[in-house]
């Protein structure tokens, strides 16, 4: 495969899973502040913090409130990773690409983009957000689905792999760490009434509510949910789960060995846990170290696989 190719298809993976993560990211907080009681204050601007998008945001917004932020993350052209701008880069991505992925992709992704385009006021506008932003959702995963139902797993499909589980680990470690963060900054005597509602939300911001409830059996607490996030190996949007596909794609191709060592590293290390009191500025340190992690296999594999001459192969 060309490393052009290879290098597209990696990145309309990243992308197609970042505007899903933002819809997602966008929604569960919409119910958030919906649900917590009045006398606890959180800011949307929390999202851009989430995102590490700080610096452009105060250079096009003075305001950080609702609007700004929903319109900052969802439609601001200014901002590489807002949904519309990540849709953009879907679409060239796999324009580039058609002959790799299945015919109908081309049709799919151009709808959701034209959908996007079309109604996005409505997600910027709190009555209809919740209906926009589940369409939304639902686009990118017929899309996925049909690459799992309709692509061969060659080397195309592992670029595929590799970039959707690298962008899933990122965005789960960063509600991580907002949800922490949260938390840390919080009253004492508000943390027990925040975390039931914030710990509940950031399952569900993974669709892993249920999931939590099958395996865990429990009720819901920082300490158990963080640790299903973080290490269950059956979940797909759980750290180990995520890793243990980069790893395993990887092995797939060749020239592998750089990435799957740093892969095997994060594997290796088993952070603690054993109670709310262990999410701390100990943990918030930690998932900075993952996510610096997670940059260097991104690193690693543009320096493996796409930085190449024109024309040779990844």
């Amino acid at each position: 495969m060309l490393s052009r190719v290879a290098e597209r298809l990696y990145w309309s993976a990243r992308y197609l899973e970042r505007v899903e993560n933002t819809a997602r990211l966008v929604s569960v907080y919409d119910e958030l502040l919906f649900d917590l009681p009045k006398s606890i204050e959180v800011s949307w601007y929390n999202l851009i913090e989430i995102l590490s998008g700080e610096e452009t945001f105060e250079q096009r917004y003075k305001v950080k409130d609702e609007r700004n932020v929903v319109k900052f993350l969802l439609a601001d052209d200014t901002n590489s990773s807002s949904m519309l701008s990540s849709l953009k880069m879907v679409r060239e991505n796999i324009r580039t690409t058609r002959d790799a992925v299945p015919k109908e992709t081309w049709e799919l992704i151009n709808e959701l983009d034209l959908y996007a385009q079309q109604n996005i006021k409505q997600g910027i506008n709190r009555s209809e957000r919740h209906l926009f932003l589940n369409t939304i959702i639902e686009g990118c995963q017929k899309i996925i689905g049909l690459f799992a139902g309709a692509m061969s797993r060659d080397s195309g499909w592992h670029f595929l792999i590799m970039g959707r589980y690298l962008e899933r680990a990122d965005m789960g470690t960063r509600i991580l760490d907002a949800a922490v963060s949260l938390m840390l900054k919080s009253e004492l005597e508000a943390r027990i009434q925040l975390g039931q509602v914030t710990w509940s939300k950031v399952l569900k911001s993974q669709s892993a509510y249920l999931d939590y409830r099958r395996t865990v059996r429990t009720s819901i607490n920082g300490a158990k949910a963080t640790t299903f996030l973080m290490n269950d190996p059956c979940f797909p949007r759980s750290l180990k789960y995520c890793l243990g596909q980069i790893g395993e794609a990887a092995t797939k191709l060749p020239r592998a060995g750089l990435i799957t060592a740093q892969v095997d590293k994060l594997l290796e290390f088993d952070y603690p846990i054993h109670s709310s009191e262990d999410l701390d500025e100990d943990f918030h340190n930690h998932l900075n170290d993952i996510q610096i992690a997670i940059i260097e296999i991104n690193h690693q594999i543009t320096e493996n696989w796409f930085h190449f001459r024109q024309g040779d192969a990844a």
